[in-house]
């Protein structure tokens, strides 16, 4: 299996072969990652992703296969639709596979491209939302306004793709932490994901956010105001049936929640928490990671 540069992965796919089809990220803007910078986005050619593919075919069962890099479902639905048969009909025991995307990248989807997709293998996609604060949006750099989420996060579940989305606590900083929060819980509320997962900014040297910083432009929450976005997030977000969980390595507070039947006592267990003001609840500094 061949690799170019650093491999990210969500955490769900952890034990999934792993088939980069794109090199970086096709967007790469957004203020506070460093992940792809070095890498300038390409769309493998078909032949180097078939020979890891016949390679993968000799693995024996795998029931799980995640498309890479960042924004994988950017490729030409006829290239993908090659991608996804070629997996089908090759890698015995697949039951899922999973793919990054951007709402840009959703959105020039059609509704028969997406169903075409599952029908072949999709069965969840992963969109980073970060924040539902129309003015964060749009200083972060995420390349999509509050709606183009929204409809990229319902277009997804109307195909019946599972959607997993993903938050950040603190990328308001300290001054918008309580808008960021609130505006957040309504884009969860609109867009009504199956999975949320809330990570906690974690400034990454050379990135346009981490020079904000530097300069004193932005600062972050302290622990316990991380904690406060989670809560003010958790407390006033409205779900179908989600499965919510902030047990990402940049967490402080690990928790796992089927929302809404555990929502009272998810919300109660973090403010207990941020009442008590006891910071070896938490985890410590030096066992986040990004």
């Amino acid at each position: 299996m061949k690799y170019e540069g650093m491999i990210i992965r969500p955490p769900s796919e952890a034990a999934s072969l792993i088939l980069q089809v794109t090199v970086g990220c096709s967007h790469n803007k957004c203020t506070f990652c460093s992940v792809y910078k070095e890498k300038r986005f390409r769309i493998k050619k078909i032949d180097e992703i078939e020979e890891d593919i016949m390679e993968a075919s000799n693995y024996g069962f795998i029931e799980r296969v995640f498309l890479c890099d960042g924004d994988a479902l950017i490729i030409p639905q006829g290239r993908l639709v090659e991608i996804l048969k070629s997996i089908k009909n090759n890698i015995k025991g697949v039951k899922r596979v999973g793919i990054y995307a951007n709402a840009k990248s959703i959105l020039r989807k059609t509704p028969d491209d997406l169903i075409e997709l599952r029908e072949l293998g999709l069965k969840i996609i992963y969109l980073g939302v970060e924040t539902g604060s129309k003015e964060l949006l749009k200083k972060i750099k995420k390349g999509a306004g509050y709606q183009q989420m929204v409809e990229a996060g319902r277009k997804v579940k109307e195909a019946g793709i599972t959607l997993s989305v993903t938050v950040l606590l603190g990328i308001g900083g300290r001054d918008e932490s309580v808008k960021h929060a609130m505006d957040t819980a309504r884009i969860l509320t609109d867009i009504d994901p199956d999975y949320v997962g809330a990570l906690t900014v974690m400034l990454q040297f050379g990135t346009p956010l981490y020079e904000e910083h530097m300069s004193g432009e932005f600062v972050l929450p302290d622990t316990f105001g991380f904690l406060e976005e989670l809560g003010l997030i958790t407390a006033n977000s409205d779900f179908t049936n989600c499965f919510f969980t902030s047990n990402h390595a940049s967490n402080y507070l690990p928790i796992k929640a089927r929302m809404p039947h555990e929502k009272d006592k998810t919300v109660k267990t973090i403010y207990d928490v941020i009442k008590s003001g006891d910071p070896g609840i938490l985890k410590p500094e030096y066992l986040r990671g990004f």
